[in-house]
């Protein structure tokens, strides 16, 4: 018994034998069809499996790919990046954007001090980029000779450190500062000292908890 559109057609009775053999040719092909029809189906279980473990696999590397560039955290420890962020903030680092691009200044990024791996990450804020001349004088930043304007108001600057002096900043170097400029170790300490870009890890842009303080940067 073979099957045409569905309904069954035996091809040995004498109705079949009756047919002209131009009826019993476009028969055969109906029936091949219905034949080609019935293995597709056959075949689409496993292969709809396939499809949706392939599928799942690509979710699950997308997912880790994101997470791994967009989702590592790291914590404020401290007060001294007041009020940006408060100590304990946890804050999640893009660790692709100083892969394809440099630290701006006013970026907001965390970095390993003296570039050791074992050491602390800290998070302060990017003021003088490379090629420019950074010195705090009479409380306030200069930059290449001109008051660096940052769009925020913070106090007075009653510690200049390092950069009490002209500091030439060469290719790959950052000066970093807290925002809570009388009260954080950054550029201006010689146990951190200039940034460089291999000391990086990554840009803060969104802070997890606590919940109050949850946002973009």
């Amino acid at each position: 018994m073979r099957y045409v559109n569905d309904k069954p057609i035996d091809f040995t009775n004498e109705d079949w034998k009756t047919h002209t053999p131009r009826e019993r040719a476009r028969l055969e092909a109906l029936e091949r069809k219905e034949e080609e029809k019935r293995r597709r189906k056959k075949k689409s279980v496993p292969r709809l499996i396939f499809e949706w473990a392939f599928l799942l696999l690509i979710a699950v590397l997308f997912g880790y790919v994101s997470v791994y560039t967009f989702g590592q955290q790291r914590t404020n420890v401290g007060q001294s990046m007041d009020p940006t962020l408060a100590g304990g903030d946890v804050c999640l680092i893009n660790i692709l954007a100083y892969q394809v691009g440099t630290p701006k200044a006013g970026d907001i990024v965390s970095y390993r001090p003296n570039g050791s791996a074992s050491a602390r990450p800290d998070i302060k804020r990017v003021i003088g980029v490379p090629g420019q001349k950074i010195q705090i004088k009479d409380g306030m930043i200069y930059i290449n000779d001109q008051v660096y304007l940052e769009g925020k108001d913070y106090p007075v600057i009653t510690r200049a450190g390092l950069a009490e002096n002209p500091i030439k900043l060469g290719e790959g170097e950052y000066f970093v500062l807290g925002d809570n400029r009388n009260n954080s170790e950054d550029s201006r300490n010689p146990e951190i000292g200039i940034v460089k870009s291999d000391m990086m890890e990554g840009k803060v842009w969104f802070v997890v908890s606590p919940a109050q303080h949850r946002g973009f940067m």
